[in-house]
């Protein structure tokens, strides 16, 4: 009995030091959010004021900013990227601004990339119900689809409030011939080592900026058909985007 006895302490002497803090299995990846912040050249975005003044000098009341993001890749420098699944309609109104992401391997990225809107693989008619019931979708007569951005509210510039609609998608050129109007964002590495929050900043003001300075006595209202400014406001999209710090 009491060799049986010496041979169970030694048994468990036997486990508790195996089971040293080594043996532990290291994490190697985890949950990363992605937050989108908004401001006017660094001011804060303060919802039904008439308070910004955009580069060709209308003044500016916001009323509702909202606009979708897919296709999320995550760059390595030796070329093994990590393609993040879903899509977000970003929605200040809703303080919808947060993309999460799980199981992404911890690892110094080399850039994120994005598509403003979807690409033409996925902008596919009535395909997406949440987005169906947001009442997201882009008229067929204009390509179907889906919008990539409403940003509205109303301006002043000879003494009366007008508004304003600055929805972006497909682009109708000519009747039944259509172009892709989404582009493609590419911003700076970061290193992910612990579950964060990558935080990507939109300067609102850049849409009526740069390179095509934005009179909204011109476009304001009536621009989804309206080819020329579908094509303008790519082009302006292009710069609103920076890269922001990546919080623990």
């Amino acid at each position: 009995m009491r060799i049986l006895k010496k041979l169970l302490i030694l048994s468990i002497l036997f486990v508790f030091n195996s089971c040293d803090k080594n043996d532990t299995p290291e994490i190697t990846s985890g949950t990363l959010a992605i937050h989108f912040n908004h401001d006017w050249n660094e001011y804060p975005i303060d919802f039904n004021e008439l308070k910004y003044t955009n580069t060709y000098g209308n003044l500016i009341r916001i009323s509702k900013i909202r606009y979708l993001i897919s296709n999320i890749i995550l760059h390595k420098s030796d070329g093994n990227n990590i393609n993040l699944e879903g899509y977000i309609l970003v929605d200040l109104n809703k303080e919808n601004l947060t993309m999460y992401a799980s199981n992404v391997p911890f690892d110094n990225y080399s850039s994120i990339s994005f598509t403003f809107g979807f690409n033409e693989t996925d902008n596919i008619d009535g395909a997406y119900n949440d987005l169906n019931s947001e009442s997201w979708n882009w008229p067929q007569m204009l390509g179907g689809g889906y919008h990539f951005m409403q940003f509205e509210g109303k301006y002043k510039d000879t003494g009366t409030e007008n508004p304003f609609a600055y929805h972006m998608g497909t682009a109708k050129k000519s009747e039944g011939i259509f172009e892709q109007n989404f582009f493609n964002v590419e911003l700076n590495g970061f290193t992910f080592s612990n579950e964060s929050t990558l935080n990507i900043h939109m300067n609102v003001a850049e849409w009526f900026t740069n390179p095509n300075t934005w009179n909204l006595n011109e476009y304001s209202i009536n621009l989804m058909p309206n080819y020329d400014a579908q094509k303008m406001m790519n082009e302006n999209g292009k710069s609103v985007f920076r890269l922001g710090e990546i919080n623990e």
